[in-house]
């Protein structure tokens, strides 16, 4: 007895809906794996959005924008021979079975990081070369950071202890003050400070991720709240018949303070 009969039927429904715009829609027709691509990850970040919205009701629709767009790439590939959507989730479905043993098989893990480490061991055996193989090079750099220290985290090759990762940070903090704080840098002092900044923004990626924070989601938080105070601080000067650049910084420390409490 098929356990999900409503979900099949829709996603019958969306596969038959691609093969008619595939061959009765001229952009559709158009369209390519590497066309879609930007595509793609512009609604990946769309979702994103929604998510740190909390707005339910646009994940639901971002989730189906990204459920068009992997059924497209399938489409594409089924016409070269190459794939059909039916490869894809027959694969993704003996992939999470092999890396599950402790569901399918006899493998015993009852916590998360004894799962995360069957995962690394698996992988391995299938294949990778490296733990860090599988993060891909294209990530944005905050994100690439946790996923990498994360894989070594499944490895085995981690702190002990949160306050640890503390002390790197503070030492991190104080190489990087005391070399390049208040000091004029040359062209060579710029390079050397960039790979220290790196250091020092790496380690505190390392203490959040021991703390179970999401970097990426506190600086875009940051971010969020930044624009919200600074679109204030634009209408306040609006309202007085202002630019920003003419007002003093003392007059805008007014209103940024004003944004905060609101």
């Amino acid at each position: 007895m098929m356990r999900y009969p409503q979900a099949a039927e829709a996603f019958d429904r969306l596969l038959c809906m691609m093969d008619d715009l595939r061959e009765k829609c001229p952009w559709d027709r158009k369209q390519t794996m590497d066309s879609l691509r930007h595509l793609t990850i512009e609604e990946t970040y769309e979702l994103s959005e929604a998510v740190l919205q909390g707005d339910l009701n646009e994940v639901k629709k971002e989730v189906g924008d990204l459920f068009l767009h992997l059924v497209f790439y399938a489409k594409i590939g089924s016409e070269t021979g190459a794939f059909d959507v039916t490869d894809s989730l027959n694969g993704l479905c003996e992939k999470l079975i092999s890396r599950h043993p402790h569901i399918y098989g006899d493998v015993v893990a009852e916590t998360e990081e004894e799962v995360k480490a069957n995962w690394e061991t698996l992988k391995l055996k299938e294949g990778n070369k490296s733990v860090l193989g599988g993060v891909p090079n294209s990530l944005p750099a905050l994100v690439k950071a946790m996923r990498i220290q994360e894989k070594a985290r499944g490895a085995g090759f981690d702190w002990e202890v949160k306050e640890q990762v503390w002390e790197k940070v503070e030492e991190e903090l104080g190489e990087f003050k005391e070399t390049f704080v208040g000091k004029d840098l040359t062209e060579a002092d710029r390079n050397e400070a960039e790979g220290e900044l790196g250091d020092l923004i790496f380690s505190l990626v390392n203490f959040a991720r021991f703390i179970d924070l999401n970097p990426e989601t506190a600086v875009e938080r940051t971010n969020r709240k930044f624009i919200k105070r600074f679109q204030h601080l634009e209408n306040r000067a609006a309202e007085m018949g202002k630019a920003l650049s003419e007002m003093t910084l003392a007059e805008m420390d007014v209103y940024w303070e004003e944004a905060k409490k609101l």
